[in-house]
């Protein structure tokens, strides 16, 4: 089986994206953090809400959004429609998890649903799809 290629600069160097995080929960945000920036090239942020996240993407473009559905103050879809609505940034690809997950709206809006808990191998070719 061949491996696929890093996306690659004119220079031929691997592209570093950023991907930005947006989960409530500490533990599960410093793992997806640490998995991020451990198994892959891109460069990750965490932000524990909404709030702060629409904070972010006013001064970084992220290349990936991976939200938690059950945030404080909004929730993972509200979240990703304010970005989506954001100029510039209408067609950042989206990983949305949660033990429960509301299917048809993902679907509706492309994103990736994955449950929680979930497997670290297929969380990590799901980011590298999505940014390869």
């Amino acid at each position: 089986m061949q491996e696929a290629q890093e996306p690659l600069s004119q220079e031929g160097t691997v592209l570093h994206r950023t991907v930005l995080v947006v989960e409530d929960d500490a533990h599960i945000g410093a793992f997806l953090i640490e998995a991020i920036t451990q198994e892959t090239p891109h460069h990750a942020i965490l932000v524990p809400t909404g709030a702060e996240a629409l904070q972010v993407v006013q001064q970084v473009k992220p290349e990936l959004l991976i939200l938690d559905f059950h945030l404080p103050g909004m929730n993972g879809l509200e979240l990703y429609d304010h970005i989506h609505a954001i100029p510039g940034l209408q067609q950042v690809p989206a990983i949305m998890m949660s033990a429960r997950l509301p299917r048809a709206e993902l679907e509706k809006r492309a994103i990736i649903g994955i449950n929680k808990p979930f497997e670290l191998d297929d969380f990590l070719q799901t980011v590298h799809d999505l940014l390869g």
